[in-house]
């Protein structure tokens, strides 16, 4: 049962992100002491770089960028639903089409084949709240958008369901007039009572 519940929390964190290949990074986190899910797959920073990433996912008030025009906030909020309807839908074609073609940290093919495997044996369900734009550079073409994630991972042979909580922030990138998913970092929230 133990071996099935940490195999579903790993799942779980690997499903909320796309595929991360920075392994400087990594070297310190997964161990039983940090209270992070090991990245044997690579498919999460868990080691969120604030150079990457404007905002600091451990915590702290949520600052919404000052500088975005109506009309792409309404993009940005726009191209987040859809991300998130997609991998709600379990729909795999419309979900790929919410990344970017040119990823920072996954690889498109490999992220393909991983989600259809996820959608196949999960039934997923997430709900973001305090969705907010924290950073945005008109001259890169690139916005960091923040939420506060509830998720629901049930597998679909056993009915074990799992729920957790956390905060994500998924870096958008303009590609053809439009926002696309070119990375995204994640931190779980530890269960309040749990030993450190």
């Amino acid at each position: 049962m133990k071996k099935t519940v940490v195999y579903l929390m790993l799942v779980f964190v690997l499903v909320l992100s796309a595929c991360s290949k920075n392994e400087e990074d990594n070297a310190n986190q997964g161990s039983v002491n940090d209270g992070e899910t090991s990245n044997e797959f690579g498919s999460i920073d868990h080691g969120v770089d604030e150079n990457k990433v404007g905002f600091n996912l451990s915590g702290g008030e949520i600052e919404e960028a000052a500088d975005v025009p109506a009309e792409e906030k309404t993009a940005l909020m726009e191209a987040f639903d859809t991300y998130i309807h997609a991998f709600n839908a379990q729909d795999v074609d419309e979900y790929m089409r919410t990344l970017s073609k040119n990823p920072q940290s996954f690889s498109i093919d490999e992220e393909r084949t991983y989600i259809e495997g996820v959608f196949g044996e999960y039934e997923i369900s997430r709900d973001a709240k305090d969705v907010t734009i924290v950073k945005y550079d008109a001259d890169k073409g690139e916005a960091q958008v923040f939420s506060n994630l509830d998720t629901t991972l049930k597998q679909k042979s056993s009915g074990l369901e799992t729920n957790r909580t956390g905060r994500q922030v998924t870096v958008f990138t303009k590609e053809d007039g439009n926002w696309k998913v070119t990375s995204v970092y994640y931190m779980e929230d530890q269960p309040s009572g749990e030993a450190k």
